[in-house]
């Protein structure tokens, strides 16, 4: 069964609206330490505790879509995702939120479980341009999620929108059972074997090691800059509430419309080049970010930048990762995003323990550094390409 237009973009849309599970908390940090009577930085814990149980439940489930039923696993798997939502809306316990929030991060791997699906559904021709799509939809999820929710907890509370999340994930349980195709994977050999073969597929592929590695110190920047700005923004000289800080995830979205194109582009032989690109962008954004520590219009320009070269880095390398073995693009995936979403929890962790010891300045300069580190795995990895 091929891929009509309609559930290319019911793929993109339950992609960015189960994604957005991640990022609801990261404006509503301020908040939840008034809550619970705890720091901000402690608070923050939450932004990679999430981004960790992201990475783990990929390592463990995303696998078993090489063998199981795909539509099967992502209805289970999002029914999981719903009864965690509603756990987190109720928690008065800030240990158990972290726990939750964990938790949370590992049922919301859906996205990762729709891409391989939408690959394996689209011809070699139209394979880039679908993942592109499907991935626009992810980071349009990443970027609105903190707007709505920045207005929502100003509005009802933080906990109102993990209500209004757990209402959203159930409505995608339904819609799946009527829009989703069947979609069953090829691969014969043990569970074992499936996830054994995860290290082979490291060892053997070139490409799958370069683009993992290069687009894990992307994710880094992402985490250690888009935590760090909610303390930036909540403090002085700005002092924005959780509505202000979340709109500037709008400022983000504007440049995920671009994943398509950029799809469209790697997917005819130029992802390499525009990965390049992209690590040239995040370097410069956050050079932006280090002179526009008062500055409102900088860190617009800087959010801009860095979001566009994170999108095309992911979208160019995701498709060079797809196109080397299609029985096992679910195996592929869990490596490349597995390492990614790491990178968002270290990124995370990361950005806090600058901010604490160095300030702006301190993160910025660890945003540098990571795209410095990019572009060194980009030329040593030349020779393989």
């Amino acid at each position: 069964m091929s891929l009509s237009k309609s559930n290319v973009f019911f793929m993109a849309a339950i992609t960015g609206l189960i994604v957005a599970n991640l990022y609801y908390c990261q404006p509503l940090i301020p908040l939840i330490a008034e809550d619970f009577q705890v720091t901000e930085e402690t608070a923050g814990s939450l932004t990679y505790l999430t981004q960790a149980g992201y990475a783990i439940g990929m390592f463990l489930m995303i696998p078993l879509g090489d063998k199981l039923e795909r539509k099967k696993q992502i209805t289970i798997t999002t029914i999981f995702a719903t009864i965690a939502l509603a756990l987190t809306a109720i928690i008065t316990d800030f240990v158990w939120l972290q726990v939750i929030s964990f938790v949370l991060g590992a049922t919301s791997i859906v996205p990762q479980l729709v891409l391989p699906m939408a690959a394996s559904l689209s011809s070699d021709e139209q394979r880039g341009k679908v993942i592109g799509t499907v991935v626009s939809g992810l980071l349009i999820g990443i970027l609105f999620s903190r707007t709505l929710s920045g207005f929502v907890g100003v509005w009802l509370g933080w906990r109102g929108m993990f209500w209004i999340a757990t209402v959203i994930s159930l409505l995608i349980v339904i819609s799946i059972q009527f829009r989703l195709p069947i979609n069953k994977p090829n691969f014969q050999g043990s569970v074992s074997h499936l996830y054994t073969s995860m290290f082979t597929l490291i060892k053997q592929q070139p490409i799958l090691r370069e683009s993992t590695l290069i687009t894990c110190l992307a994710f880094a920047q992402f985490g250690v800059f888009w935590t760090t700005m909610v303390l930036l923004l909540h403090n002085e000289p700005f002092g924005y509430d959780s509505a202000l800080i979340g709109a500037f995830g709008l400022i983000g979205a504007c440049g995920a419309f671009a994943a398509p194109l950029v799809g469209k582009v790697g997917g005819s032989g130029g992802a390499r080049k525009l990965i390049l690109y992209g690590i040239v962008m995040t370097f410069c954004s956050f050079i932006i970010f280090m002179l526009s520590s008062s500055s409102v219009v900088g860190i617009i320009i800087g959010i801009i930048l860095i979001d566009l070269g994170l999108q095309t880095i992911h979208v160019s390398n995701q498709t060079r990762i797809y196109s080397l073995l299609p029985e096992a693009r679910n195996r592929l995936n869990t490596v490349y995003m597995s390492f990614s979403f790491l990178g968002t929890a270290f990124g995370s962790a990361f950005g806090l323990y600058l901010w604490k010891y160095f300030g702006w300045a301190g993160v910025c300069l660890g945003g540098m550094l990571l795209a410095v580190l990019s572009f060194i795995i980009f030329l040593v990895s030349k020779k393989n390409n």
